[in-house]
């Protein structure tokens, strides 16, 4: 089985040093890749540009997604994502500090996975992405061939 990948797509520095932060804490031992907006997210998926060379597993295990973000939002991020056939199931968790219930609503209907608020207390955002962390590496179960080059059509 190839290694599990995650792909932090997070512009701001502080909620990305939280982010690895919490991860470590619950002693992930896997890669964090980590893109700063919609577009370099899009190209790692897709291994174009910049990414076009990455090597690893075809597809992260999960993507840890931010709604605002510059050049492409996430919101954009996940619709492209969703309309692909080999990237269709690939999980997308929406981590963001937007409250707004249209985002919520837009996100869920672009096929998030799920919506989870960034907590402002820097504890709580600890234990928050530890817990995503715990559930999508250890306990949620990828459709098949997601995670090992398998097919994705």
């Amino acid at each position: 089985m190839a290694a599990l990948v995650i792909l932090l797509v997070e512009d701001n520095s502080q909620d990305e040093i939280l982010t690895l932060r919490a991860l470590k804490k619950i002693n992930v031992a896997n890669r964090i890749d980590v893109v700063r907006d919609g577009q370099q997210a899009l190209d790692y998926i897709f291994r174009e540009g910049e990414f076009a060379g990455r090597e690893g597993p075809y597809l992260p295990t999960v993507v840890l997604l931010d709604i605002n973000l510059p050049r492409v939002s996430g919101l954009e991020v996940l619709d492209r994502v969703r309309a692909e056939p080999r990237t269709r199931y690939l999980p997308v968790v929406l981590l963001t500090s937007s409250d707004e219930e249209r985002d919520r609503l837009e996100g869920y209907r672009n096929g998030a996975n799920s919506f989870v608020r960034k907590p402002v207390d820097a504890a709580d955002f600890i234990e928050t992405v530890s817990r995503l962390g715990i559930y999508w590496l250890a306990i949620n179960r990828p459709a098949p061939g997601e995670i090992d080059g398998g097919t994705h059509a």
